[in-house]
């Protein structure tokens, strides 16, 4: 019996859930085994199960041709299908207009994930399941590490996570909760294949997946398929080492949330004492550089970071490294850029408007806030 390639967490008797469908083999795998394992009598999930299948607005006829594939298996299944239509050479057009552009890969996926939320919000659904796997889960996380990523971005492909979390603050306020639910993480993509098949289910193959024009296709085609001949298994690695930097991260996002709060200092100090808080396109708060140095290592990495998030900033780790040093605690890796017997700096500009200023007792870092449109 197959279904022991769906993990079940988070899928409760009663939840309505909806299945995100392309037509691809992950994704209508995923669908089949939902449908069966809500069959089955002794082992019925026992929920409401529908389906959703996204028109990004691109491939033409061949989405085209997706979208009835789709369409006309869950008429088979007898499972309810909500279909949208969204364009991404629209929405990249904004984004340019806006200047903070996306790639094509990432406006499909925020327009996906804004759907996902609307029919979360519209009461179709409590959680919306993804069919993301083990593969998956691995070009992601090699993708992340070539692109210099901190632990949160080595753990990769959470299994579940609040749809709040994949949304810009600004459109999250009229969305009620709800959930992105990945069963499918410990599944290989071949096993799948290999379920369908069993199953005389076809599939789609979308033909961008072979564009090596995007990262993940380089990755996925060239890239992994040398690794495997120094470790056959270096995809169960690289999902592994998503799980423990997700453990590390959740350690480490509770830590913070219990010191920040006696870390941050609103503002900067004024004579007399108290603080002055700005008022104007300015955003401020401050650090006091003997709490800093009292913290190990680890911790002050990430509580600096976690400043300048707060402030809406994302700082790399170059950028950490040279507030650290800008403090007066440099790491203690000799290859630090910027060490203190190079650097006699007050102040230092960094990436996103901040700018960082040190004082005899304090570190202060200031954000203009962006401009309205």
């Amino acid at each position: 019996m197959a279904t022991p390639l769906l993990s079940r967490v988070h899928i409760r008797p009663g939840d309505r859930i909806c299945a995100a469908v392309s037509g691809g083999a992950d994704s209508v795998a995923l669908l089949l085994l939902l449908h069966e394992a809500n069959a089955l009598p002794r082992n019925a999930l026992g929920v409401g199960l529908s389906a959703v299948h996204v028109h990004h607005g691109l491939r033409g006829e061949e989405a085209d041709a997706d979208l009835a594939f789709v369409a006309a298996l869950c008429l088979r299944l007898a499972v309810p299908l909500h279909v949208h239509r969204v364009s991404v050479p629209d929405r990249l057009a904004q984004s340019r207009t806006s200047g903070d552009p996306e790639t094509t890969e990432e406006a499909a996926r925020n327009l996906r994930y804004e759907v996902f939320a609307r029919l979360i919000a519209e009461g179709h659904a409590d959680s919306v399941l993804t069919a993301h796997t083990l593969d998956d889960q691995a070009e992601t996380v090699l993708m992340k590490l070539l692109r210099g990523a901190w632990t949160e971005g080595l753990s990769g492909i959470h299994p579940v996570v609040p749809i709040a979390d994949l949304l810009p603050a600004t459109r999250t306020s009229s969305f009620r909760p709800g959930k992105i639910l990945r069963p499918l993480l410990a599944a290989r993509r071949a096993e799948l294949e290999d379920y369908l098949r069993s199953r005389t289910q076809l599939w789609r193959t979308d033909s961008s997946n072979t564009d090596e024009a995007f990262t993940r296709n380089r990755i996925r085609h060239h890239l992994l398929p040398i690794l495997r001949e120094y470790n056959p298994a270096i995809d169960t690695a690289l999902a592994n080492l998503a799980i423990l930097a997700r453990d590390d991260e959740a350690h480490w996002q509770t830590e913070l949330a219990r010191i920040l709060p006696h870390l941050l200092l609103p503002g900067k100090p004024v004579r007399g004492g108290g603080r002055a808080v700005p008022t104007t396109s300015n955003q401020s708060l401050s650090l006091e550089i003997e709490r800093l140095r009292a913290l190990n290592s680890a911790l002050r990495r990430r509580v600096i970071r976690a400043a300048a998030r707060s402030l809406g900033a994302r700082l790399s780790f170059d950028d950490t490294t040279r507030l650290l040093v800008l403090a007066g605690l440099p790491p203690e890796d000799e290859t630090a850029p910027l060490t203190p017997a190079k650097s006699r700096l007050a102040s230092l500009d960094l990436p996103g408007g901040l700018r960082a200023q040190r004082t005899a007792r304090e570190l202060q870092l200031t954000r203009e806030k962006p401009a309205k449109s």
